[in-house]
């Protein structure tokens, strides 16, 4: 039995698109439905198989002529209702079965107990957990502290989304992962990474089949406040090995123009997907061409389709953190909750673990990283003269989630010096743990990542103590102290 069948009681579909097999029902399949709440119809609720979309009516029915590749059918979650969910996880979809003409999927949802306009989210970059020791980790240690902080959200509607390689190709520890999603007491919304994919299909068409069986399609929309939510799967399978690029389809592109169609221009849409759309990573290593595999190499379609709203995409993959925003559209590379893949307690960029954090009023989105075991307010480390053995003069700033609208000030027992200066390097913690095969952590091949979220001033002999104030774009204030 596969795991479609074992999950949805359904037969897994033996062929994908472009794999052809003799007798083979390919004509579209009628799916039709209600949507209600308490028994009433639901009118003008988005309905996909992701290849068409269309509209309930006012008595909340719907008719789709669904694709014969199409392997869900799944509703467009409007504002002001709860997230359907089964221990966290979001369920919005029914599956479809292959050579049934007629097909019925309907959905009851519940109105929301909170008004969603202000809302949260936070997002998990991979969880990514390989062994029970790691899976461990995410139960013992990040899940219970991403609880602990989210119970400090809940005067407004909360979600998660889990923003790919939820676990590292280990599918037995998917259930680990669940168990982590119910440990925070809210509802995730799951992306597809390239640790999620089958990497036994011949083509990337069937290689989110183990995803699929666990979480529905792996590309979809969803609405909360005012606020448009979009997940797509921009990891591409080459059918070789554990290939892969940064590839949005066509067939995926057609569909988020139509789900974009039902979006009034200017709106703020938040894009969620694994790999990023865009990174510094060629500017910061001085490359000639762009890796493949690390960024979206089909990002300019993807631009176009997004230029009339004001856009926040949230991704993983890399394991540093990135904040980089150009015309309207602001991406979040964010720093991941394995960190540099379990084997210590910050990124290879210096980044310590954890996830981010993004506060929603109306149409207005606000952000913080937060770290695994600090508070909101950490958001800095300092390193005395000598951590660094290029400056080792300097005092060095870690300011992980800064982006171009901070400020950064340094004073010398108590005297303003002015800004510090921003340069690419190496973190020092990230160094001393990482740099080198000889080091003890757990995955040898780990090193640290080169970032240029660091700062440096070289104080004057005699100094006692450097402050550093960093302000963020949003006029919060975080200092911290290192005595020399």
């Amino acid at each position: 039995m596969g795991l479609l069948s074992a999950v949805f009681g359904v037969s897994a579909p033996a062929v994908f698109a472009g794999t052809p097999k003799e007798n083979e029902d390919y004509s579209f399949r009628r799916v039709s439905g209600r949507i209600n709440c308490e028994g009433k119809g639901l009118e003008k609720v988005v309905v996909s198989d992701g290849f068409s979309v269309t509209q309930t009516d006012a008595k909340g029915n719907y008719v789709l002529e669904a694709h014969y590749d199409a392997r869900f059918l799944f509703y467009t979650l409007p504002s002001g209702y709860e997230i359907p969910n089964e221990k966290g996880i979001a369920r919005f979809y029914m599956a479809l079965k292959k050579g049934q003409k007629q097909q019925q999927a309907d959905f009851s949802l519940v109105k929301a107990k909170q008004d969603d306009t202000r809302h949260a989210f936070v997002v998990w970059a991979d969880t990514q957990i390989k062994t029970e020791e790691d899976a461990q980790k995410l139960l013992t240690i990040s899940a219970p502290d991403a609880h602990t902080h989210i119970q400090k959200l809940m005067d407004r509607p909360v979600f998660g989304i889990g923003c790919g390689d939820l676990v590292w190709d280990n599918f037995d520890l998917f259930k680990d992962y669940r168990e982590a999603v119910a440990m925070t007491g809210i509802p995730f919304w799951q992306v597809i990474g390239n640790h999620d994919m089958d990497y036994g299909a011949r083509t990337d068409d069937a290689s989110q089949e183990s995803f699929e069986a666990q979480f529905g399609p792996s590309y979809y929309s969803f609405n909360k406040g005012k606020v448009h939510y979009v997940v797509l799967d921009d990891v591409f399978f080459i059918g070789a090995g554990h290939r892969y690029i940064g590839y949005l389809t066509e067939t995926q592109l057609r569909w988020l123009e139509k789900d974009l169609s039902y979006i009034p221009q200017g709106s703020t849409v938040v894009v969620a997907l694994h790999i990023p759309s865009n990174t510094g990573d060629k500017r910061r290593n001085k490359r000639k061409e762009e890796e493949m595999g690390g960024v979206l190499t089909n990002r300019k379609a993807l631009y176009e389709l997004l230029k009339p709203y004001k856009v926040q995409i949230v991704s993983g993959h890399t394991h540093w953190n990135e904040v980089w925003e150009k015309d309207n559209i602001t991406e979040h590379n964010l720093g991941t909750v394995c960190g540099a893949w379990w084997s210590g307690p910050v990124c290879g960029d210096g980044t310590p673990n954890g996830f981010g954090v993004f506060e929603v009023a109306g149409d207005d989105i606000s952000w913080y990283y937060k770290s695994t075991g600090y508070e909101k307010e950490h958001q800095l480390r300092l390193y005395k003269p000598g951590a660094d053995k290029e400056r080792p003069q300097a005092v060095i700033a870690n300011i992980w989630n800064h982006d171009k609208r901070w400020t950064v000030e340094w004073f010398e027992d108590g005297v303003a010096k002015g800004k510090m200066e921003q340069y690419t390097g190496y973190d020092p913690s990230a160094a001393e743990l990482y740099e080198g095969a000889a080091l003890p952590q757990q995955r040898k091949w780990i090193e640290p990542i080169l970032t240029d979220h660091l700062f440096q001033a070289v104080p004057a002999a005699g100094v006692r103590e450097v402050r550093v104030k960093a302000t963020d774009r949003f006029g919060h204030t975080f200092e911290e102290r290192i005595q020399l």
